[in-house]
């Protein structure tokens, strides 16, 4: 039995069909945790998304941002969700695409095997959250996402705001969890989400750090692999395992091995990127 961790999917259907041909992946023996992100910009959302959910017994998934959008997106009218990206479209518009949102929507914020000695999420963790408390707010936010009151979190789930802090209730609070395990890159000493900084480090302004790397954060006891911050790329340190390679902007698909002591990445080539338009004519860029 081999387990392996897999950045950032985002509808890059070839290259995770390569990535999991591979890494010799069999559903009968081995198990994958996929890092969240499954849908969005690769074009190919609804069959990657189908892929997914037919490894379902043989898989582990987190949310990302782009699949809580995917989500809220499906409780709106219509006439809204036939505004949004094509790729998208093809996923709300097909014929078990009920099958398929019910399934997405039960899987959790964060996953966590102690045995394995891992833990996983899509973003980040708060500094101050230990593995234990990251758990109790993920299954927050899962109950409310998996009940009937869902639209409500849907509906208002989008916002910077509020900070996090232990005495939020409601959809603030509800917010602000899921800001911090799906959006997470920089933040504060104390926590505060810097949203509009998403390069790669050393490009932050002064006073904020890596979220892994936030002084005084809380020991986890957990080895943490995550996706989200295509900048980083592949990035190991501070107990922390970031895989996504940036697929769908033509960078790599990575997996990452758990169950070894020796440190195992397998990588494949990501969506391949349009070639630019040719250059045009001496003296005919006025023209344009």
């Amino acid at each position: 039995m081999a387990v392996w961790a897999i950045g950032d999917l985002q509808g890059c259907l070839g290259p995770t069909e390569r990535l999991l041909e591979r890494i010799g992946f069999d559903p009968a023996r081995d198990l994958l945790w996929f890092c969240g992100d499954l849908v969005n910009r690769g074009g190919e959302s609804l069959e990657t998304l189908r892929l997914v959910h037919s490894l379902r017994e043989s898989a582990v998934t987190v949310l990302g941002n782009h699949d809580l959008s995917l989500l809220a997106i499906a409780e709106r009218r219509e006439a809204d969700q036939r505004k949004v990206n094509p790729d998208l479209q093809r996923v709300l518009f097909a014929p078990d695409r009920d099958q398929l949102l019910d399934w997405l929507r039960t899987q959790p914020l964060v996953h966590a095997d102690r045995e394995l000695g891992w833990m996983m999420v899509h973003a980040g963790l708060a500094p101050k959250w230990s593995a234990d408390d990251a758990l109790a707010m993920s299954g927050e936010v899962e109950r409310v996402l998996q009940g009937s009151n869902r639209q409500g979190l849907l509906r208002n789930m989008y916002g910077d705001r509020p900070a996090w802090s232990n005495g939020l209730r409601g959809t603030d609070r509800q917010r602000a969890i899921i800001n911090t395990f799906t959006r997470m890159r920089y933040c504060s000493p104390r926590g505060r989400i810097a949203f509009e900084e998403k390069g790669a480090p050393g490009t932050q302004q002064p006073g904020l750090y890596p979220w892994y790397a936030v002084p005084g954060r809380v020991e986890r006891g957990l080895k943490l692999v995550c996706g989200h911050w295509s900048s980083l790329g592949l990035f190991i340190g501070h107990g922390v395992h970031a895989i996504d390679t940036g697929a769908v902007w033509g960078g790599k698909l990575t997996a990452l091995r758990l169950d070894s002591d020796e440190l195992q990445v397998v990588q494949v080539e990501g969506r391949p990127q349009p070639a630019p338009p040719p250059p045009l004519p001496t003296g005919a860029q006025g023209r344009r």
